[in-house]
């Protein structure tokens, strides 16, 4: 055989070799030496207990973690893969439980994500891996959207688009009759399952944020966009807008019951402040957008959480109450 054949057959042998431990071992399912020649037999790139051993460390000298299990004969498992199982777990848990994600996508993901394990780890996690009946978008266009701002972002530029609506009849309608927005991008947000950008807003001269998948032909600008202000956290205002949605911001007063604190947590943070009222409540003040949102939080806890002050707030939420009921 000549020189260039053998080396041509000793690469093929390395690529089904590499493949054959990703593929067919994990911990629990290793095998011995005969058995992965033959193997590699049946593939077409025979080789011997020599040959295997070499090209076992050459593997093992590139990175890849062959663990040998001493015996008569020896056997072979591949230890370590791009993601642990339970990283693999929580991976697919949020790809299938995201109402961004297609189902197209969502199947596409699970496959890519399910080839990092072996067979018998994948067999194992499909067993494991369950669909959310969420409602799923069909428009796979947003995740080229997705991307055409991140490049905005990066370059510095604005972006144009228009944004789409229902109306009473379930017809995507234009707001504003096909008005066209412009924005400087300065990052992307995710909330609730779907995606923000976050940015300046030429109409209303302020930062604001817009969700992704109800834009309608957006466009990457030469205009440079406007510099982002140097006070400008994203996280900042993610929890204000976001969390508590868009409004007038005050400092509002509410009394809360005792088993109620986890929930205030989760909503405004360890640094919450807070003191203690009359043994079965406590008193929290916090900075929020007064909007329906904040509002329906509230009413959630149905009278376990009451506000206080501002008075404006506590005429709104009454104003609401007294509408619902008619």
């Amino acid at each position: 055989m000549a020189d260039r054949d053998k080396l041509n057959m000793v690469k093929a042998r390395l690529l089904v070799l590499s493949k054959m431990f990703y593929e067919k071992t994990d911990e629990d399912h290793k095998m011995d030496t005969f058995e992965i020649i033959n193997y590699l037999a049946d593939m077409g790139v025979p080789a011997n207990t020599k040959t295997l051993r070499s090209d076992i460390n050459l593997l093992r000298q590139h990175g890849m973690d062959i663990v040998t299990t001493p015996g008569r004969p020896n056997k072979y498992f591949c230890a370590s893969r791009l993601f642990d199982i339970p990283e693999l777990k929580l991976l697919i848990d949020a790809v299938n439980s995201s109402r961004f994600i297609t189902d197209k996508r969502r199947k596409a993901l699970n496959r890519k994500l399910l080839s990092t394990v072996s067979d018998y780890q994948k067999k194992q996690m499909k067993r494991n891996v369950y669909t959310t009946e969420k409602i799923k978008p069909k428009n796979e266009k947003i995740f080229y959207v997705v991307d055409l701002i991140n490049d905005a972002i990066l370059t510095k530029q604005k972006i144009s688009f228009r944004i789409a609506e229902y109306d009473g009849n379930k017809k995507k309608v234009e707001r504003n009759d096909g008005e066209v927005y412009v924005i400087s991008p300065y990052a992307m947000y995710w909330n609730e399952d779907f995606y923000y950008v976050v940015g300046w807003s030429d109409k209303h001269d302020n930062i604001s944020a817009f969700r992704v998948d109800r834009m309608i032909e957006p466009t990457v600008l030469n205009d440079k966009a406007v510099p982002k202000p140097k006070d400008f956290n994203v996280s900042v205002y993610a929890h204000k807008v976001f969390e508590m949605y868009d409004g007038d911001e005050v400092k509002v007063k509410l009394e809360c019951r005792n088993e109620l604190m986890k929930y205030v947590i989760d909503r405004f943070g360890m640094s919450v402040e807070t003191e203690p009222s009359n043994g079965e409540t406590f008193i929290c003040y916090a900075d929020v957008r007064l909007s329906p949102t904040f509002y329906g939080w509230v009413f959630g806890f149905k009278g376990g959480i009451k506000i206080l002050e501002p008075e404006e707030a506590v005429r709104d939420i009454t104003n609401m109450a007294n509408a619902i009921l008619g």
